[in-house]
Formats: structure tokens, C-alpha cells, sequence
């Protein structure tokens, strides 16, 4: 068995494509192996900036071989009447590389056919090698591709050369430009090369010996942590990790070396988030914070090279970072000195959407439907929800959400408590666009989360009414993570809010305004995109699509209510037992259904028409049950109302055995129709039972 390595070297590649190439290039190696019926072992692709490496073990040498059967033309036709061979039948020989003598005729179920039996497979796995690496390396999809030179080759970054070696050969193919070879190039500073690589096997000891490359980024990863903390406890702190700038840090670097650089104490006046967000977003660095968890005047960059004098390297990144802190100084000591009367006067000049008012407009909103809010949910203060709501966006004038954008919410919490507002006002200042997407945090305070909730309903009904719905991709509002946001705060904190009413108010305190939709249409056309974010919702966590379909029938207005009654009916369903309840429950919903448009159905039967013995029981059985199960579904006892309602399915089955339900006497008729209403619609209240596959 052999060692294929493939590696695809180009200029410098952002770090944002390297996860993205690695996934689709062991996804289209690993399909071509298969299509081609290439034997092989572990795949592994690994990437640095410069180099996308590919490296399968035990790779077969030759392609599995395998007999198929061909079926040509029928017998009719391939054969003439006298038996001679037709042009049909030299055709389909040829066509297939036999000659006449092997074709043979078989039965099929369309009747005698002619057919030949084909070897495939057999070939070499460097001939397939050289078919499949161009392929895969001239389609591998890039956020942005380009062209250099007069080449028409197109490739995230200019492509520089190309290693294919099958154990000790080269694996001959061309890709644009450039012949497939066994040379690689190393480190810019630490081994340029070109350096020749021997065999497949001893790749990584050439690129990292010779060409001082760690190219593995797993390693490069364990080398910066490792560093990175035993710097940071010689000065007694540890390294404030951030996982996503980690990732993107060790795709920056071929040859990672920690350094720990220090700024001057004095900057630490500056809140932790501001001085972690310069170091992070421009300098690419980690701070470090000590025991008490407050920040170290430290902090953690990653060299891409072994510099010869650390401490020139060393003070040229602290003096830059000293720029951007002296910017968020200043900042913050002219922030200070404001106060949000001032800020809230300059939100009326900044405009939130075209015509939907501006910031100031948004906040006045905010403000009244903070407070509707928290007077609908037991233990919210309304004046606390009101101001947080009337301040949401002051920090938006400010001049560090200015210079740090992604700081906003932040500083305006921060900016409230050392202003002095309550501190309930800051948190839920802190926590207001959260969450920020699925895997986000959600607020942790109350009356976080209730501006969170009217902030996104605001934005959700005022671009609704100007029509301005998601299409495809396209969501420039962000529209889809607001509806997102809005579920995952109500099942969090368990907000039995009636979405309809939400939406409803938030368009009424826009007041007049040139709407494109009218006021029930752009409701319900919002409720119908929140159905479909729901539902996407419930699947994105696994949920089997016909229970969440029916589970929404039921309803949407209340959330955490659909959560239970989906969790519910899921348990339910599993219950073999419980399958003769769920083909009852179907069949009073098909009868229901069919004479829906009919005749008038109420859920009240008249006692003095119930003549056959099985109604009679049945009658006795609802007027037992159903307030029971009544009370159940008021409580949010979902799993307790179905077992109660399953309970009846003796009952409904020696009716359905027992009773002529659609009789000629109309009266009698009606009334037997109302004990299935009575019956359907308790179990609407938990599902649509007709979305059932029963």
C-alpha cells in the first residue's frame, strides 16, 4: 500500500479560507477515491497560509476491478430474421470494445435482450491520481476568486507550485500553469527553498526541518497555547483565550512564536472590553488578566518567525498597540465628561431605516413597548423596562462605539452604571442584541431580555410594513435573526407573550407612517415568516418534521406552549400503545373536516337526543373528561392532557361501531357531530392531528 501526498501552494490565503478549503478538499478527495474505486486509508488535509496539504495512507496501488453486465438492444433487433447480426448489434459492440462472438442474449422482465458481460477498473492509482488532483484543485470553491498574470487559471490567491508524489514518484497532471513536481517551499526567513521532497512519507520532515514550517495546525495551535501560557504565568496571569481568534491566529502563522509584550498600567482605566477589543480586533493579540480577574498590563501576540533581536520585535508591537489605546483613552475620558440627555438628543439625526423614523424615534418606541411588556410579565419592573428601552441607543453617538462599533450595547451599559442609572438599566443595556445568532448567549436579566424582545419586534414589524421581506439569502436587516432571537429569549425565560399581540403593538406606536402593507396584511404575512423561523427552529434541534408540523398547527402565538406541545406529542408518538388513540383522534378530525363547510357544527350536544346506547356513553365520558383535560392545557400540561384525551378512545371506537354518525335526520346528525367537535377540539389545542402520517 502506498502514500499519496498532494500539496497546493499559492500566496498568502486569509485566514477565514482555510477551514472552509480543508473541509471541501477532504470532501472531494474522499468522493473521487470512492467514484474511481480507489482503496484507501486515512485522509487527513491540513492547511497554513501558504500550503493546502492532502495526505491519504494506504492507498491502494491499482483500482478494484469488477464484471458488470451491459444490456444492448432487444434480440429483435440486434438479430435480423435469417440470424445475422444487424448494425444495432455491431454498433453495440463496438461501443463496448467485444467483439460479436461475446455478446449473448438474457431474459429480462421486458422480455430477450442482448448483452455482454465488461471488466472494469484495473488501472493504476497515479493514472487516476493524475485525472482526479487537477479537478479537484481547479473547482474548490473560494468566498473570492482571482486571476494573475495572463493566466487564465483561476484560485483564491495566486497558485506558486505544486508537490504530487506517490511514494517516490511524481504524480505527472498541470493545472494551469503548473507542472506537478516533487520541490516545496518552506518559511520565507527560515528555509525559503525550494527544498526536493524524496518520498511522500518524509514530506512533513522536509517542510518543517529544512523549510522551518509547522504545518500542521493542530501543532501550531498546542505551540501558541503552550507559549502563550507559560509567558503568562511568569508574570502571574493567564491568557484571556478567545477561541475564534485563536482559530484565526493559528491560520495566519507557518512558524508560531508566542511573545508576551506589555503596555503602560495607566491605560487601564479604560474598561477591560474596550482595551480587549483593540488588542483583539487590530492587533490580532490575547490579553492577560491576573488572579482577581482583572486585567494585567500584558498581553499575548503570535509572531509568524524567530526574530534575531525579540526585544527590537517586542517594542515595535507595543508601540503600535499603544496607538489604538491612547485612541480608546481619549474616547473614553470624552464619553465621560457627556451625559445621555445630550446623546438622546443627537439620536433624532441619526436615522434607524429610511422611512421608519430615526434612532431617537426607535428609542421612544422602545420605551412605551418596554413598559407594555413588563406589565404583562409577572416580575418585571415597567419604569426600569422603560428606561432601559428609552436608553438602548444612546452609546450609538458615542465616540468609542465610533471607533468600536462592535462595542455597542456594551458601552452603553457600562456608560449607565458609571452615570449612574440603575443597575438593572445597565445589565439589560449590556444584553440587548442578544442573541446575536444560534449559538449566541441569551440574556440573563429580565428586563434584558424584554428589550431584547421589543427591539427585535420593533425592527420585524416596522420593515414588514414597508414590505421589506427576506428573500432567498437576502435579509439586509437581519430580519431572520431577530425572529431567531425572539424564539430562543421566550423559551429561555419561558414568556407565555402572545407573539400576535407583540407585533400588533410594535406597529401601532409607529403611529402614521407611508406603509406599503396594510396593518392585518403585514401582520399576516409576519406571522407566517415567524411560522417558518419556528419551524426551522424546532428542526435545527432534531425535531421530527411531521410532529413539528403538527405541533404548529396547534399554534404559534405562544412559543414556549408549542415547545411543550411538541415535546409532548413526540413522547406520545412513541408509545406503540398509543397508536389506536392517534388513529381515533385522525378519524374525528377527517369527519370534522369533511363537514366543516357543510353545516353549522357547535361543540354543545342536547342531552335529549341521544338515543343509542354508545353516544350515550360517549356523552357521559366528554362531559367527565374534557373540563379535565381543560384544566390540563391551562396549566401547560401538554403530555397529561393527551394521555387523558387517549383515555377516551374505547369510547370513540364503540361510537364510531356503534352510532350512524352521518344519518338522514338532521338534528341527530348535527348532534353527534357536535360530541366529535367537542372532542377535536381538545386535541387541536395540542396538535393539528390531520399533519399526522398515521
Amino acid at each position: 500500500m502506498a502514500t499519496f501526498v498532494l500539496e497546493i501552494g499559492s500566496e498568502e490565503l486569509p485566514a477565514r479560507f482555510l477551514p472552509g478549503e480543508e473541509a471541501e478538499l477532504a470532501d472531494r478527495m474522499g468522493a473521487a477515491l470512492d467514484k474511481a474505486a480507489l482503496a484507501h486509508g486515512p485522509l487527513r488535509v491540513l492547511s497554513t497560509p501558504r500550503r493546502a496539504v492532502v495526505v491519504i495512507e494506504d492507498l491502494a496501488p491499482v483500482q478494484s476491478e469488477r464484471e458488470e453486465v451491459v444490456v444492448g438492444p432487444p434480440a429483435r433487433i440486434a438479430y435480423g430474421p435469417d440470424g445475422a447480426p444487424t448494425k444495432a448489434l455491431e454498433s453495440f459492440a463496438r461501443a463496448n470494445g467485444v467483439g460479436i462472438a461475446e455478446v449473448y442474449r438474457t431474459g429480462t422482465e421486458k422480455g430477450e435482450y442482448v448483452a455482454v458481460r465488461k471488466r472494469t477498473g484495473g488501472a493504476s492509482a497515479e493514472e487516476l491520481l493524475a485525472e482526479i488532483c487537477p479537478e479537484v484543485i481547479q473547482t474548490l470553491p473560494f468566498a473570492k476568486r482571482m486571476r494573475w498574470g495572463a493566466h487564465s487559471l483561476a484560485y483564491a490567491r495566486p497558485l506558486r507550485w505544486i508537490l504530487a508524489l506517490l511514494d517516490d514518484a511524481v504524480v505527472p497532471f498541470s493545472v494551469g500553469h503548473l507542472r506537478s513536481g516533487r520541490e516545496t517551499w518552506g518559511h520565507r526567513v527560515h528555509g525559503a527553498g525550494p527544498h526536493s521532497v524524496p518520498r511522500a512519507s518524509e514530506y512533513f520532515s522536509v517542510v518543517e526541518t529544512a523549510g522551518g514550517i509547522v504545518a500542521d495546525p493542530a501543532r501550531r495551535r498546542k505551540i501558541i497555547i503552550e507559549g502563550g501560557n507559560a509567558q503568562a504565568a511568569a508574570v502571574g496571569g493567564t491568557v484571556v483565550w478567545k477561541e475564534s481568534l485563536l482559530d484565526e491566529v493559528q491560520g495566519l502563522v507557518e512558524h508560531p512564536v508566542p511573545l508576551l509584550a506589555d503596555f503602560d498600567p495607566a491605560y487601564l482605566e479604560v474598561p477591560a472590553e474596550v482595551l480587549l477589543t483593540s488588542m483583539e480586533s487590530h492587533q490580532k493579540s490575547f490579553g492577560i488578566k491576573g488572579p482577581d480577574g482583572r486585567l494585567l498590563p500584558h498581553f499575548l501576540t503570535v509572531l509568524n518567525l524567530t526574530p534575531r533581536d525579540m526585544a527590537t520585535v517586542k517594542r515595535g508591537w507595543e508601540r503600535v498597540l499603544r496607538a489604538r489605546l491612547e485612541d480608546a483613552r481619549f474616547f473614553w475620558r470624552a464619553d465621560s465628561r457627556e451625559n445621555f440627555d445630550t446623546w438622546l438628543e443627537k439620536l433624532d439625526h441619526v436615522i434607524f431605516i429610511g422611512p421608519l423614523g430615526s434612532m431617537g424615534d426607535k428609542t421612544r418606541r422602545l420605551e412605551a413597548l418596554c413598559r407594555w411588556l413588563a406589565e404583562l410579565v409577572p416580575g418585571a419592573d415597567p419604569s426600569l423596562a422603560a428606561r432601559a428601552g428609552r436608553l438602548s441607543k444612546a452609546d450609538l453617538v458615542s465616540g468609542m462605539v465610533g471607533e468600536f462599533d462592535t462595542l455597542q450595547g456594551i458601552m452603553g451599559g457600562i456608560y449607565a452604571a458609571n452615570k449612574g442609572e440603575a443597575p438593572e438599566v445597565a445589565a439589560a443595556l449590556r444584553e440587548q442584541y442578544l442573541p446575536a445568532g444560534p449559538d449566541s448567549p441569551t440574556p440573563q436579566s429580565l428586563t434584558g431580555a424584554l428589550l431584547s424582545l421589543a427591539d427585535k419586534a420593533d425592527t420585524l414589524a416596522g420593515c414588514f410594513g414597508l414590505n421589506k421581506v427576506p428573500t432567498g439569502a437576502a435579509d439586509p436587516n437581519g430580519l431572520r435573526r431577530c425572529a431567531l432571537g425572539i424564539i430562543r429569549i421566550l423559551l429561555a425565560f419561558d414568556l407565555r407573550l402572545d407573539v400576535r399581540r407583540l407585533f400588533a403593538r410594535a406597529r401601532e406606536l409607529y403611529g402614521e407612517k407611508r406603509w406599503k402593507l396594510a396593518p392585518d396584511a403585514a401582520l399576516e404575512k409576519l406571522m407566517e415568516f415567524f411560522r417558518g423561523r419556528l419551524r426551522q427552529y424546532f428542526l435545527s434541534q432534531g425535531q421530527d418534521t411531521v410532529l413539528v408540523d403538527a405541533a404548529l398547527g396547534a399554534g404559534v402565538d405562544d412559543v414556549p406552549a408549542c415547545a411543550a406541545r411538541l415535546a409532548a406529542l413526540a413522547a406520545f408518538v412513541r408509545e406503540e400503545a398509543n397508536q389506536g388513540a392517534l388513529l381515533a383522534f385522525k378519524r374525528v378530525d377527517n369527519i370534522i373536516r369533511k363537514q366543516a363547510g357543510k353545516e353549522n357544527v357547535s361543540a354543545q350536544w342536547d342531552e335529549a337526543l341521544l338515543c343509542e346506547p354508545a353516544e350515550q356513553a360517549l356523552a357521559t365520558a366528554l362531559a367527565r373528561t374534557l373540563p379535565e383535560v381543560d384544566a390540563l392545557l391551562d396549566a401547560g400540561d401538554m403530555a397529561g392532557a393527551l394521555r387523558r384525551l387517549a383515555e377516551m378512545r374505547p369510547g370513540v371506537d364503540a361510537f364510531f361501531d356503534g352510532v350512524m354518525v352521518m344519518c338522514d335526520d338532521a338534528a341527530l346528525r348535527r348532534n353527534r357531530l357536535a360530541l366529535l367537535q367537542a372532542l377535536g377540539a381538545r386535541v387541536a389545542r395540542v396538535a393539528d392531528i390531520a399533519a399526522l402520517q398515521i
